[in-house]
Formats: C-alpha cells, sequence, structure tokens
C-alpha cells in the first residue's frame, strides 16, 4: 500500500516538472492562426486520460474577476473594424482560459513541496537548455555578432547584439518566463541547487541584454533585500556577486564576449532608439484610445490598425496601454479589479509572508505589463494556477484547524472530507 502510494506520488511531481518545462518550450509550436504549443497538447491528452477523475475547483475570487475581464475584452470584438482579428483571439482565449482550468486540476492533485520542487528542477533545467542553446548559436555564428534578426539556435542578432532567446522566441519574453524561476530561487537560496539556478537565472538574463527586464529584476532584487533583516541578504548578495564575477571572466576571457561594453552600448542607445520604438508605438495606442475611450477599436484590433496607418504590425508591448486601446476605460477597469483582487488575495491569506516568492512574482509580471503584451501568456497564467493552488490549500488547512477547534459543523466537515 505505502509502496503504491510513493508511485503515485513519484509520477504526480514528474508529471508536475514536465508539465513546467513544457511552459517555458514556447519557441516549439504549430500554428493555426495561433499557437499550439508543447504543453497545451501535453495538458488535452491528460485530460483525455484522466477524465474521469477531473474535477473543478470552486473559484476564487481573482479566477471570477479574470473571467469578468476576458468576456469585456472580448466584447469589444462585435464592434470591432476587423472583426476577423477579434475572433482570432477570443479562440486563443478560450483555449488558455480551457487548458487554464487543466493545468489548475493537475497541480490541485499536489502538494505545496511537490509544486515548489518541480518549479526548482523545471528552473535549472530551463536556464542550462537555454545557456547550451545559446553557446552553440554563438559558435555556429563564428562569433561574428553582425546582422539584425538573425537567429542561430538560442542567439537572436539584435543590431550586432547577441541576445539570448535559449528556448523561447524572444529575449525579451525569455525574462518574463525567467521570472517564476528566479524569485523562487532568490527566496530559497539555503540549498545548493537553488543557489546553482539562481546563478543560472542571473546568467541568462544578463545575456538577454532586455534593458526593461533586467530593470525589473533589480528592482524585485531590491525588494527581496529590503523585505526584512537586510543585513542577512548581505551574504547572499556577496555570494552572487562572486559567483557572476566568475561567469562574466569566462565570457570575457574564452568567448570573447564583453558583456559589460555590450550593456553599456544598450543603455547608451536608449536615448536614441526610444526603447526599441516602445515610445512611438504607446502614443499611437493613446491616440487610438482617444478616439474610442469606453469600449476601445475592438479585441486583437491594435497590430491591423497600426499596419493600416503606420505600415507594420506591432504589438504595444505595454500591457495596460494595450487594453485600453483595445477595450476601452471599461475593459482596462475590468483588468484593474482582475490585478487588484490577485493582490488583495495574496495578502489576506498572508500568502506574501509564508511564499514570500509568489508576492515578488506577481511585481515582476506587473511591472513586465510596462514593457511586454501578455493579454494572454502561457507563464502568467501558469503562475495563475500555483497560485490557485496555494490559496486552495491554504483554505482546507485553515477550515481544518477550525475543525480542530470545534468552529465547524459536523456537516461542513463531512463535505470538505468528500472532497
Amino acid at each position: 500500500m505505502d509502496q503504491g502510494i510513493m508511485i503515485r506520488k513519484q509520477k504526480a511531481s514528474f508529471t508536475l516538472f514536465f508539465l513546467f518545462l513544457l511552459v517555458t518550450m514556447a519557441n516549439y509550436y504549430i500554428y493555426i492562426g495561433f499557437a499550439i504549443k508543447p504543453y497545451l497538447i501535453f495538458s488535452f491528452l491528460y485530460l483525455l486520460v484522466h477524465i474521469s477523475s477531473f474535477y473543478f475547483q470552486r473559484l476564487h475570487g481573482f479566477e471570477v474577476a479574470m473571467l469578468i475581464f476576458y468576456l469585456m475584452y472580448s466584447f469589444t470584438g462585435a464592434f470591432a473594424l476587423y472583426p476577423s482579428a477579434s475572433i482570432r483571439i477570443l479562440l486563443g482565449i478560450i483555449l488558455y482560459i480551457a487548458c487554464y482550468f487543466i493545468i489548475k486540476s493537475i497541480i490541485g492533485r499536489t502538494n505545496n513541496w511537490t509544486i515548489e520542487r518541480a518549479i526548482a528542477d523545471a528552473g535549472v533545467l530551463f536556464n542550462t537548455l537555454s545557456l547550451i542553446l545559446y553557446l552553440i548559436g554563438l559558435q555556429r555564428l563564428g562569433f561574428d555578432f553582425e546582422g539584425d534578426r538573425i537567429y542561430e539556435w538560442g542567439v537572436m542578432l539584435d543590431r550586432n547584439y547577441p541576445r539570448l532567446i535559449g528556448v523561447l522566441q524572444d529575449p525579451n519574453y525569455f525574462v518574463f518566463y525567467n521570472t517564476l524561476f528566479f524569485c523562487y530561487f532568490l527566496c530559497h537560496s539555503k540549498s545548493m541547487k537553488n543557489k546553482v539556478g539562481l546563478l543560472l537565472c542571473i546568467l541568462t538574463n544578463l545575456l538577454t541584454f532586455s534593458r526593461g527586464g533586467l530593470l525589473v529584476l533589480l528592482i524585485i532584487l531590491c525588494l527581496y533585500i529590503l523585505k526584512d533583516k537586510p543585513l542577512k541578504r548581505i551574504k547572499l548578495l556577496a555570494g552572487m556577486v562572486v559567483s557572476l564575477s566568475a561567469a562574466v571572466y569566462l565570457a570575457v576571457f574564452y568567448m570573447k564576449l564583453d558583456l559589460f561594453s555590450i550593456l553599456g552600448s544598450r543603455i547608451e542607445d536608449l536615448a536614441e532608439d526610444g526603447g526599441s520604438g516602445r515610445l512611438e508605438l504607446w502614443g499611437r495606442a493613446w491616440d487610438f484610445f482617444v478616439s474610442n475611450k469606453y469600449l476601445g477599436i475592438g479585441a486583437y484590433n491594435f497590430p491591423e490598425y497600426n499596419s493600416f496607418q503606420y505600415g507594420d504590425s506591432l504589438q504595444v508591448h505595454n500591457t495596460f496601454l494595450e487594453i485600453l486601446s483595445e477595450s476601452g476605460l471599461i475593459g482596462i477597469s475590468c483588468f484593474g479589479v482582475f490585478i487588484l483582487t490577485v493582490f488583495m488575495q495574496l495578502i489576506q491569506s498572508k500568502l506574501y509572508r509564508n511564499k514570500p516568492y509568489l508576492l515578488l512574482v506577481f511585481f515582476g509580471i506587473i511591472l513586465q505589463m510596462g514593457f511586454l503584451s501578455i493579454i494572454i501568456n502561457d507563464m502568467f497564467f501558469l503562475y495563475l494556477a500555483i497560485l490557485s493552488t496555494y490559496l486552495h490549500n491554504e483554505r482546507n488547512k485553515s477550515q481544518i484547524n477550525q475543525r480542530g477547534t470545534g468552529i465547524y459543523p459536523v456537516h461542513s466537515a463531512e463535505k470538505m472530507n468528500r472532497r
């Protein structure tokens, strides 16, 4: 009996690790108007195999707010000038929301320890694979960094900068995907595995040369150090500096990659390129909002409007302005309620204190929304599913404690046992 339980736990642990790892493999997909990624296929196959034991957990407040936001955002497509684009994003939202509940069910079968072990294992492997692909890409390029928008394995040459993309498509999104792992390793840096994971996260993030992403991670690091007892963090900070210095030495003298020079050039370019053209895109988004204040121009219509008026189909690269321009004041209000509800539940459940990495990830996501378009995003939904499971576990723990003190009536205890 004990052996059977142990085998089931090991299977659940491996399933969770494999799921987390697949979420990071965003560069490998089948395109049918939107990307069908490996974790989507895995999730629906898992559902088919375990359909008899699949169940919906009771929705948390932030999940209700999330569904209301996506409903309102999709509704604006009914008034869009380009309805085909709105229909495409609607199908994507339906697919992602369905997959969210499947992922939530998979994670909900495990406990907090299993979740954290899966995060650690997936984070180490994700960063290791990305770093290996980056090194292979540099070798394939012959360490010649002349070029723009050239992709080679884990490298993207962007205006002569060799930027790491690893198993993703974009260096800026790499930092976003890595935020969960970075915050977890930062808050659990006692074990050697997590120390290695933290060093890998810092190194791969630096190699993306993402100005916005690195600024956000620096803010997260400062919040962590100032959170409580800053003097205790000095030892960790010193260790990070020493380890990172050794990695930079190897990169500069053996790989001929002058990291500090490249980072300095990236910062200097900020005054000339306007954040890689983001400031201009933000101005366009604001203009579209001003002309359609209440319902916006329609779900996922910014690229179409931008293409028609300015000749390029780029996204806003700012989630808040994208929602504001496409769904107006109604959409951004619903989104604001959704985000605020997530924050309030982190505080009310005391997860910000018991699991501080979840709060740091939340801040990292919100800050990076100012530089990226992530209305629907794999890692964002994975974070929400993890948070939902923690909240569910905390609620069950609270109910058990209350039962122990005789607060709960008998029929409530029996109902919880049946669940």
